[in-house]
């Protein structure tokens, strides 16, 4: 669901940018405030995987669609809603800068639509009441797969919506949201079982995280957790993406359906095409893929299933690498800057 540039006036573009620079400087100051030390680490390994997860776009039976993970509910539910928006900014940051992976101009809508309504709105809305304390396996997972279908049809919505306002005539409002919301709904259902998968392995590793917002921590008791979320990253961006489904995903296949193409042509106003040019510089593996003559070839030809391919691996690595320093990052600036300011207090 990462929209691309072509999808997204300027004015849109720039209200979207507005939007989430505002959710991120609210996001900030609340971590700041309750930055822990093992919500640092945490918010690295978790933007890792889900770095990792995105990469895999699982094939919806009957359609000729895939669909991949958001992980805004996920990283809500084991971050709490600030640290997971900010994370799933990081991520979206690294795919679009570094793997051309959604538009710099739509960086601010894809940041709305995959953190906003999973963090904000499908996590305090759905997921807490349904799962309450969260001792229940069985509550905790129901409670998943609903606030996942909410998630992704919010923000399956929010493409709509900002497509729509953008004026792009092609995408008629009526036609455009039929396709969008059905195929979205089991990319949901998909991501609710995904992350119920999460969730009963954090509760087998440290089950006070899914009973408590902060919960206690001790640095023995998160190696567990931890190890086994890193190891799931390696395994998934290194080896389990080779299986990707070449199918579109369901954004690109609603737009194939209504235009006959799986996107549409960038527009040649000086904006995009100015950030066009600065996305083709910063991209050091477009596509999740090595920039070679071999590359364009594999392009042209129907690919053997599975993909079995070093720029993938590679992309997988530095993309999850990048995205854990980054997260890390993040968190490490805002405890510090806490812990400054209530020792001047």
């Amino acid at each position: 669901m990462h929209m691309a540039d072509a999808l997204v006036s300027p004015a849109v573009g720039g209200t979207l940018w507005a939007a989430s620079a505002a959710l991120t400087f609210y996001s900030a100051r609340a971590v700041r405030r309750q930055a822990r030390e093992a919500l640092i680490p945490l918010m690295g390994v978790m933007g890792a995987f889900v770095f990792a997860a995105q990469m895999i776009n699982v094939a919806i039976p009957g359609t000729g669609s895939s669909g991949h993970l958001g992980g805004g509910l996920m990283l809500a539910i084991l971050l709490g809603p600030q640290a997971a928006f900010l994370v799933m900014a990081s991520i979206l940051a690294v795919q679009a800068l570094f793997f051309a992976d959604g538009g710099l101009l739509a960086l601010g809508c894809n940041i709305f639509n995959l953190g906003f309504f999973g963090a904000f709105v499908a996590y305090p809305l759905v997921y807490r009441p349904v799962a309450g304390d969260g001792a229940s396996a069985k509550r905790c997972s129901l409670a998943a797969l609903l606030a996942s279908i909410v998630a992704l049809q919010l923000g399956a919505l929010g493409v709509v919506i900002e497509t729509v306002a953008s004026g792009i005539t092609e995408l008629r409002f009526s036609t455009f949201a039929l396709l969008m919301q059905p195929i979205h709904l089991a990319v949901g259902v998909i991501e609710g079982l995904a992350t119920a998968a999460v969730i009963a392995f954090v509760r087998r590793a440290r089950p006070e995280v899914l009973l408590v917002v902060p919960w206690p921590v001790s640095r023995g008791s998160n190696r567990l957790l931890f190890g086994g979320l890193l190891a799931a990253t390696l395994l998934v961006g290194g080896v389990l993406s080779w299986f990707a489904s070449s199918h579109p995903d369901g954004l690109e296949w609603s737009i194939f359906k209504l235009t006959g193409g799986e996107e549409l042509a960038l527009p040649d106003d000086s904006l995009h095409q100015q950030l066009a040019s600065l996305q083709e510089r910063s991209a050091v593996l477009p596509d999740y893929s090595f920039q070679s003559a071999e590359a364009e070839a594999e392009a042209d030809e129907a690919q053997a299933w599975p993909a079995v391919s070093a720029g993938t691996t590679v992309s997988g690595m530095v993309g999850g690498a990048l995205t854990l320093c980054l997260a890390c990052a993040i968190g490490f600036i805002l405890r510090w800057q806490g812990s400054s300011r209530r020792a001047a207090g």
